[in-house]
């Protein structure tokens, strides 16, 4: 698989990364599109077991997510900044903590853009639950499915 092939599965992955904090945008379905690519294209075991790993971890997701309230993040007060932060929160996380940080660093994210909006501490505490309450952990669990996916083909791409 050539550079610019690899380069553009990564930007794919990346739109879906972005397009999971998109309302309307299939972000996990162009992230397990991206690493199908790649795995079509790269003839080496390892991308077939990491489709493998991504379909069974998106498929865990979608049935975790379907057990989860449905998403009324717009009916919560979220907007683009607040899923922009929690999304920020969230990468830096993953990359400072990896794998676990995701989850401390999405919450950091929503409290901090809480904390600038509403100026009290209190007030951002009880605007972070009613944002997770509100569709917040379905928008994190697949967010952080995603970004298990996407750090998978980065470690196949790289080491494998």
């Amino acid at each position: 698989m050539g550079a610019w092939d690899l380069l553009l599965a990564g930007l794919v992955l990346l739109l879906g990364l972005c397009g999971v904090l998109a309302p309307g945008v299939p972000g996990s379905w162009l992230v397990w599109a991206a690493v199908l690519w790649w795995a079509l294209k790269d003839p080496r075991a390892v991308a077939w077991w990491v489709l493998a790993g991504a379909t069974g971890v998106l498929f865990l997701s979608q049935v975790v997510r379907w057990a989860l309230p449905p998403r009324r993040l717009r009916a919560g007060g979220a907007d683009a900044r607040l899923l922009a932060y929690a999304g920020g929160g969230s990468f830096a996380g993953f990359v400072l903590l990896p794998v676990i940080g995701a989850v401390p660093g999405f919450l950091a994210g929503v409290y901090v853009h809480e904390r600038l909006r509403l100026g009290r501490r209190g007030e951002a505490k009880a605007a972070v639950r009613m944002v997770m309450r509100s569709g917040g952990w379905s928008v994190l669990t697949e967010l952080f499915t995603c970004q298990l996916i996407a750090a998978a083909w980065i470690g196949a791409v790289f080491w494998g």
